[in-house]
């Protein structure tokens, strides 16, 4: 078993490969591009600088949109800015809808404009499905509850791991896609590690996340050719057996110990 084969995101019935890709980090377009040829079709979305935009105009014009997953994410606190952020992500990008918009960051619950009017963005076909990411573990299966979201973006690491049994598994048919594999990069420094232990490679960390079934997709966010090669290499990689996965828990276990972002 690799990890080449795509999983339905949740009932969104939406096909997405295994490695989703995030914008704001400086990949070039030619990255993003090569990763879609490899079966990395959800692309997340942000404003800052990123070859993703040339990307999904040239992925589109080669008649492709179809077998691409948008996502755009709003951190908008104001129901108006939030179709203002949206309108403005599908101008830029060149296309008519989202596959997916995410209320973002919300720690939480999201104000109820603002979820009203991600529905009815969604009833006027700006957006196909609606989704929230946050910080908070236990908030995802209260919004799970309420119908309204298709998907959550929750943060999975191996030194963040709450999320597998808090969140996961009362999620119903909700997909899940997961972020900060490496820990902001934690994960990946020698000066971060147990004692005599070799840290592991970020193809490490995405084999690890992704070796939990509770999700469909790993987010990784390449800064150049070279970084995306190197997730890549995560797509013709097996599932970490249980002696792996319990090496990067006590690699976790260490890095989560010292000072945390949140």
């Amino acid at each position: 078993m690799t990890f080449t084969e795509p999983r339905t995101l949740g009932r969104t019935g939406l096909s997405v490969g295994r490695l989703g890709l995030g914008a704001g980090y400086g990949a070039p377009a030619a990255a993003f591009e090569k990763a879609f040829e490899r079966g990395c079709n959800y692309f997340y979305w942000t404003s800052r600088k990123s070859g993703m935009r040339e990307a999904i105009r040239s992925i589109c014009g080669r008649g492709q949109r179809d077998n691409l997953v948008v996502a755009v994410q709003s951190y908008a606190r104001s129901a108006a800015l939030m179709e203002i952020s949206l309108a403005r992500a599908l101008k830029s990008l060149a296309i008519d809808h989202a596959d997916v918009f995410l209320l973002g960051w919300h720690n939480k619950a999201p104000a109820q404009r603002l979820i009203d009017r991600a529905l009815d963005m969604k009833r006027r076909g700006m957006v196909r499905f609606i989704g929230m990411s946050g910080h908070q573990r236990p908030l995802f299966p209260r919004m799970a509850a309420t119908g309204d979201f298709d998907l959550f973006h929750i943060r999975y690491n191996a030194a963040h791991r709450g999320a597998a049994t808090e969140a996961f598994p009362h999620l119903g048919d909700a997909g899940v896609v997961s972020y900060t594999a490496t820990r902001w990069g934690h994960l990946l420094n020698p000066k971060k590690m147990p004692p005599g232990e070799k840290p592991p490679s970020s193809t490490d960390c995405y084999r690890f996340v992704l070796s939990q079934p509770g999700i469909h997709a790993c987010l990784c966010g390449p800064r150049d050719m070279a970084q995306m090669d190197a997730a890549l290499k995560t797509l013709d990689s097996p599932p970490m057996d249980d002696d792996e996965q319990a090496r990067m828990r006590t690699i976790g276990d260490h890095v989560h110990r010292q000072r945390s972002f949140f």
